[in-house]
């Protein structure tokens, strides 16, 4: 059975009618999933090009706004979002500058406001395919750590969920896509590997619909600032 990706988001969080911030946005497909859901959203992203294609791509109905920026020095004021979401973006944040993303996603958020950090863990079959290319143990376990640190300092844990995704693609160059929007350095090593990547996508990846899918472990959890209200949705402990 197929599982999508937002399953643990769009259990903990409510964005109706609130302001979102996406950091880590890429070409903002989130983004225009939670404009379409009644949120005023923003993306920041470092890759400028990952930027304009999402501004290109945007729907006229449901407007976003789009920002050159990096986490750990978020170009926006202090109190300016109801809701921060790091979706897969954390562990893509220099390991020395995870913590200082984290206090910065508290600085941005209102009294009330939540801070939603969904991450991949080092294991199963998708995680086995693109490590081929970018092995990210050390760096995931170094967003969990950090989590870890964050919890226990500026931010409370309201809630923690673990899952098991099933990512998709039609082909492997949909997966070349995918790799090369979030990482453009990326393309050498996939033309290298390429003999040896487009086997492992066969044997590591079942038959879908119109492709392959591929088990994905995540873990994501919800935190507010010490001290602030919580108004978070659904909540609960793993």
């Amino acid at each position: 059975m197929s599982v999508e990706a937002t399953v643990l988001l769009d259990e903990l969080l409510e964005v109706g009618g609130r302001d979102v911030l996406d950091v880590g946005c890429g070409e903002g497909w989130l983004v225009r999933r939670l404009a379409k859901a009644g949120a005023r959203v923003v993306g920041v992203d470092p890759l400028a090009a990952a930027l304009e294609r999402a501004r290109r791509e945007g729907p006229a109905d449901h407007p976003a706004r789009y920002v050159e920026g990096v986490a750990e020095a978020l170009p926006f004021p202090a109190a300016g979002f109801d809701v921060i979401v790091f979706f897969n973006s954390l562990h893509h944040v220099p390991e020395d500058r995870m913590d200082a993303a984290l206090a910065e996603a508290a600085r941005v958020l209102r009294p009330g406001g939540v801070l939603y950090v969904q991450e991949p863990l080092a294991e199963g079959e998708f995680f086995e395919l693109t490590r081929m290319i970018e092995d990210e143990t050390r760096v995931r376990a170094a967003a969990q750590a950090s989590l870890g640190r964050a919890a226990g300092g500026a931010l409370v844990e309201l809630a923690a969920r673990e899952a098991v995704i099933t990512p998709r693609f039609k082909d492997l160059e949909a997966l070349r896509r995918l790799l090369i929007s979030v990482e453009p350095a990326r393309a050498g090593a996939i033309g290298e590997q390429e003999p040896a990547l487009r086997a492992a996508f066969e044997r590591l990846g079942r038959p879908a619909e119109e492709g392959r899918e591929f088990d994905q472990p995540i873990r994501a959890s919800l935190f507010a600032p010490v001290g602030q209200g919580q108004d978070s949705g659904p909540a609960g402990d793993l």
